[in-house]
């Protein structure tokens, strides 16, 4: 017999992976016209804000694995929005011009985007649920 707690567990679940998936198909659609992915979204995303990351500390931010970065930057570098350069061991990434151009064209489109899909949240509702998001996360 299923208890309140697992079935209440089940809903969040649900709810969450419903929202989820709503928010990362229209994030799909704004990106798309862009000519990017998510996953180039982010690089952009995290560049924007200090210009320039080293391979290893993109890898940790995106949490993705280092093959998976490599061929992420490749692509990225292949359509002129990323530069790579490397000091001895060190591999260092930064936006080009057309990365910063499309930066700030698709950052406040997604921020917007984002603040608008959680808009039926009060200020207090928003802080709330991120404390629970965060105390889920840690486990």
């Amino acid at each position: 017999m299923r208890t309140k707690k697992t079935l209440e567990s089940i809903l969040i679940w649900f709810k969450i992976s419903k929202i989820h998936n709503e928010n990362i198909t229209l994030s799909n659609r704004i990106l798309k016209e862009y000519g990017l992915t998510l996953a180039q979204f982010d690089v952009i995303a995290q560049l924007g804000v200090d210009r320039e990351h080293t391979q290893s500390e993109l890898t940790e931010k995106l949490l993705v694995t280092k093959a998976n970065i490599s061929q992420l930057l490749a692509t990225m570098e292949e359509k002129g929005l990323v530069l790579r350069r490397q000091e001895w061991k060190t591999k260092f990434v930064s936006l080009t011009e057309e990365g910063i151009k499309i930066h700030d064209q698709v950052v406040p489109l997604m921020e917007h985007f984002q603040t608008k899909t959680f808009s039926p949240l009060t200020d207090e509702e928003r802080t709330v649920f991120l404390d629970f998001l965060r105390k889920i996360e840690k486990g």
